[in-house]
C-alpha cells in the first residue's frame, strides 16, 4: 500500500479513489467511514488532520508481539526518512553483539621506568570510545541524563546539566597513577585517539569523549540592567567564558546566542535574561578533543598530586606516539572501566544522542578490525541481518538519523519486534524514552492515560522554507512498544513527513501530535 496524506470531508479529494488495506477496525462504526485507516481510531485522524499536516503524509504500522497481528499498515513498505529513530539500529546493533552487560576499558599507559616517584618517560591515556567517562554515573552506578540534555542545548529552551562532575573519570584515573608510586612525570602527557575516525555533521567523531566534547555555559539572570553572570563547565584551562548578556525586567525577553569564536579556549555569549527567568544553558562543540583532554588530565594529575613539566596548555603531541601496537604492549597503570552498554545506549536513546549513537557504530568497525567508523555500518547491517531483520527495507549512511537515512515502517517496526523476542527485551525497552515520564518524551502526553505505558525512540528533521517564511517538518518519528490499555504488547511506528510550521517551537507541538496518535493507540487496544 502506498503512504497517503490521511484526510477526511472536502479535503479528501486529493486521495480520491485510494483503497486502505489493513487488520478489522476497532471500532464498530469505522466500516461506514469511506475515509477510514482499518484499525486507526477516528480520534487519531482528528489530529493528523490538522492544518499544519495539510501536505503532510503519514505512515503508520502497528503488530501485536504476541500473535504477530498487522492491527494498522499505513503506507508501512514505503522508504521515508525517520530521523533519530536511525538510533535505534546503531544501539540495536551494538545490544546484539556484545550484550547489554559489555563494557570497555579506557587505559592509562606509560614509557619508562619509574624511580624515586618519577616517571622517565610518557603517560599515555588511549582512548577507547567511553561515551561517558565517569561523568555521568549515578551514585546507583546507572546513568544520568537531562531530559533536555546540554547536547542540544543550542536548540532547546529549557536543557540542563546533570549534578555530576565530568571530570570524574579522569580524576579517577590521575589517582590511580599517583597510586603506581608516581609523582612526577618527566616526559610528556599524550592522549592516543587513533582507535577510531569519523565525522558527524562535520564534526569529529573521536573515541575520546570528555563532557561529549563540549563546554557548557550557564548563564544567570542579576538585577534588572545589570550583567548576568556565566558558568563554565568544566573549568578547563585555557577556556573562559565572555558574557555581554544583560539582565532585563522580570517578564522581558530572554534571547541569548552563543556567538562564533575565532579558536578554541574562548565561548562568547549575548542577548538579553529576564530577571525572573531559569538559569539559560548554551554548549559549546571545541574542535580539538584530543588537546582539551590532554590539558584536563594534567590538570586532573595535578589534583592528585602528580607533577607534570610539560606545557599543560600545548596542542597534544600525537606525533611522538609509537604505533598502535606497540602503545597496547605498553604496560598500563591507570584502567577506567565504562558504563555497561545498557546504560551507554539509555544515554543515546533517551536524549538522542548523536555522536553517541555514531561513537557505537565506529565501535563496532573497530570490533572487526577496522578504523574508519564508515566502515560500521555495513557491520551493523549485517549484525541485523543475522539477526533476522529484512535489511533492504532500511537504507542508512549514519548511525545518528541525520538526513539521508530512510526506512520503510515495517521495517522500524520489525526492529522492536526482533528487541522483544529476546531475553534482555525488559532491559531493551527501559533505554527507550517514556510517553510523559522521561527523555525526549517527558514532556509528551505527560497528562494522558498512556504516559508510562508507551516507550519509543523520537525521531526529528526540521528544515526551512525561505519561500514562505516558514518551517518545514521534514520529519517526525515516534516508534518502539507500548501496553495498551488492555493489556496487549504492540509494536508501532508513525512517522508524519512534510508538514509545515510558522516558528521552529512548532516542533514540540509536532512532538506532541505524534504522541497523541500514539495514547489513542494504546488506549483503543
Amino acid at each position: 500500500m502506498s503512504a497517503v496524506s490521511v484526510r477526511r470531508g472536502a479535503a479528501v479529494a486529493a486521495v480520491a479513489g485510494l483503497v486502505l488495506a489493513g487488520a478489522t477496525a476497532c471500532t464498530p462504526e469505522r466500516p461506514s467511514d469511506p475515509w477510514a485507516v482499518d484499525g486507526l481510531p477516528d480520534a487519531a485522524l482528528d489530529v493528523m488532520n490538522q492544518d499544519r499536516y495539510a501536505h503532510a503524509t503519514w505512515s503508520i504500522a502497528v503488530h501485536d508481539l504476541e500473535t504477530g497481528e498487522v492491527l494498522i499498515d499505513l503506507g508501512a513498505d514505503r522508504m521515508v526518512e525517520p530521523g533519530s529513530f536511525v538510533k535505534t539500529y546503531s544501539a540495536g546493533a551494538a545490544w546484539l553483539e556484545w550484550g547489554p552487560d559489555h563494557t570497555i576499558t579506557t587505559p592509562v599507559k606509560r614509557t619508562g621506568e619509574i624511580t624515586a616517584g618519577v616517571l622517565g618517560g610518557d603517560l599515555v591515556l588511549v582512548g577507547m570510545g567511553d561515551l561517558t567517562m565517569g561523568g555521568r554515573t549515578k551514585d546507583d552506578g546507572t546513568v544520568d541524563f537531562a531530559d533536555f540534555d546540554h547536547n542540544d542545548a543550542n536548540f532547546l529552551p529549557g536543557s540542563s546539566l546533570t549534578p555530576q562532575d565530568p571530570l570524574t573519570g579522569l580524576d579517577d584515573l590521575a589517582a590511580q597513577v599517583k597510586a603506581a608510586g608516581i609523582d612526577t612525570v618527566a616526559g610528556d602527557v599524550i592522549i592516543d585517539d587513533r582507535l577510531f575516525t569519523g565525522t558527524l555533521g562535520g564534526q569529529a567523531v573521536t573515541p575520546i569523549i570528555i563532557n561529549q566534547n563540549l563546554v557548557d555555559v550557564m548563564v544567570h539572570p542579576s538585577e534588572p540592567g545589570e550583567p548576568a553572570t556565566a558558568e563554565l563547565t568544566p573549568a578547563v584551562s585555557p577556556w573562559i567564558v565572555t558574557s555581554t548578556v544583560e539582565t532585563v525586567e522580570a517578564g522581558g525577553e530572554t534571547d541569548i546566542t552563543l556567538e562564533e569564536s575565532s579558536h578554541d579556549g574562548e565561548v562568547i555569549v549575548s542577548g538579553t535574561i529576564a530577571a525572573d527567568s531559569e538559569p539559560q544553558l548554551k554548549a559549546y562543540a571545541f574542535d580539538d578533543p584530543a588537546t582539551f583532554a590532554r590539558t584536563a588530565f594534567i590538570e586532573a594529575l595535578d589534583r592528585a598530586g602528580v607533577t607534570v613539566g610539560t606545557d599543560p596548555l600545548a596542542p597534544n603531541p600525537a606525533g611522538a606516539l609509537a604505533d598502535r601496537a606497540a602503545v597496547d604492549a605498553l604496560p598500563s597503570i591507570a584502567e577506567l572501566e565504562s558504563l555497561p552498554l545498557e546504560e551507554e545506549v539509555t544515554y543515546v536513546m533517551k536524549i538522542s544522542y548523536n555522536r553517541g549513537a555514531q561513537t557505537l557504530i565506529c565501535r563496532l568497525a573497530v570490533e572487526r578490525g577496522e578504523t574508519k567508523c564508515d566502515a560500521g555500518m555495513p557491520i551493523a547491517g549485517e549484525i541485523w541481518k543475522d539477526a533476522g531483520l529484512e535489511v533492504t527495507g532500511a537504507s542508512l549512511i549514519d548511525g545518528s538519523g541525520l538526513e539521508g537515512n530512510y526506512v520503510t515502517p515495517e521495517n522500524a517496526l520489525q526492529i522492536q519486534t526482533l528487541m522483544a523476542e529476546r531475553p534482555d527485551a525488559e532491559r531493551w525497552k527501559a533505554t527507550m524514552p517514556v510517553l510523559g515520564v522521561d527523555g525526549s518524551l517527558s514532556m509528551v502526553q505527560a497528562d494522558s492515560p498512556a504516559a508510562g505505558k508507551v516507550f519509543a525512540k523520537t525521531g526529528t528533521l526540521l528544515n526551512g522554507d525561505s519561500f514562505n517564511e516558514r518551517f518545514r517538518l521534514s520529519t517526525k518519528t515516534l516508534g518502539g512498544v507500548m501496553e495498551t490499555a488492555s493489556g496487549r504488547d504492540l509494536a508501532f511506528t508513525i512517522i508524519v513527513t512534510q508538514g509545515f510550521l510558522s516558528d521552529p517551537n512548532g516542533i514540540l507541538d509536532a512532538n506532541d501530535d505524534v504522541g497523541a496518535v500514539a495514547a489513542i493507540i494504546q488506549q483503543a487496544y
